[in-house]
């Protein structure tokens, strides 16, 4: 399948995602490429991770993680992160969340949001984990919830009915991608900020993030015409 080019007609967008490194296995690389362009990137983290990390408690992993998801945002030109403080590990598809996620979207107005992979698998065909799969599908809701002024009144201040894209990343179908070559080493920058977290995993795989990184995103960009390296979305059109 060829990956079509992915849209360039908006200025401002929101990521959305579950823990702190999740954006940064490859999505964050066509961030670097969006805040080069000019365009506006704000971060939402739904926990901060503070269960990731077998070897440090929750309270000390948690502002952990966040200091290097700040670093990691800062790598490709975010300066914008949020955290919702939803509890790591036991994500609940609900309400709640989608009404933290409405009002942030309604606040920030963005006409592309961005979350990872929400389907059952990853690539290769390994199970995806429930903090991913209902945060991404509170994210699906959660732009429609924004536009609806019946749904959460008063959350996060007035409708925003203006969200053109929802985009999905870590997919096993993308459908579009973002030719990451000329700002890999801000994606690496990005991925190699999560260093307690990376080191934790014990994980030869991910001792040298940038050939990991590049292994991926050449995968991609075989699907992507004129790129070398590449990001893939599924892109959702609202």
């Amino acid at each position: 399948m060829t990956l079509q080019p992915f849209p360039d007609d908006w200025s401002r967008a929101l990521v959305v995602v579950a823990h702190p490194d999740d954006m940064e296995y490859g999505g964050s690389g066509a961030v670097a490429c969006w805040t080069e362009a000019g365009k506006e990137v704000t971060y939402l983290l739904v926990t901060r991770g503070e269960a990731g990390i077998d070897t440090i408690p929750p309270v000390e992993a948690g502002p952990l993680r966040e200091a290097e998801q700040r670093a990691a945002c800062a790598a490709v030109g975010v300066a914008e992160v949020e955290f919702l403080d939803h509890p790591d590990g036991v994500v609940e598809y609900g309400l709640p969340l989608r009404r933290d996620i409405a009002a942030v979207i309604r606040r920030r107005r963005p006409e592309l949001v961005v979350t990872g992979n929400f389907a059952d698998r990853w690539p290769g065909g390994w199970l995806n984990m429930a903090d991913h799969v209902h945060t991404g599908r509170a994210v699906l809701d959660a732009c429609r919830d924004a536009g609806n002024r019946w749904v959460f009144p008063g959350a996060g201040g007035d409708p925003w009915t203006d969200v053109r894209y929802l985009a999905a990343t870590g997919v096993p179908e993308p459908t579009h991608a973002v030719d990451i070559g000329p700002v890999f080493d801000r994606a690496v920058a990005s991925l190699s900020a999560h260093r307690a977290y990376l080191a934790a995993l014990g994980d030869d795989v991910m001792a040298d993030p940038a050939t990991y990184l590049r292994s991926h995103a050449e995968a991609v960009a075989q699907q992507f015409p004129g790129a070398d390296l590449a990001v893939g979305f599924e892109l959702f059109p609202m």
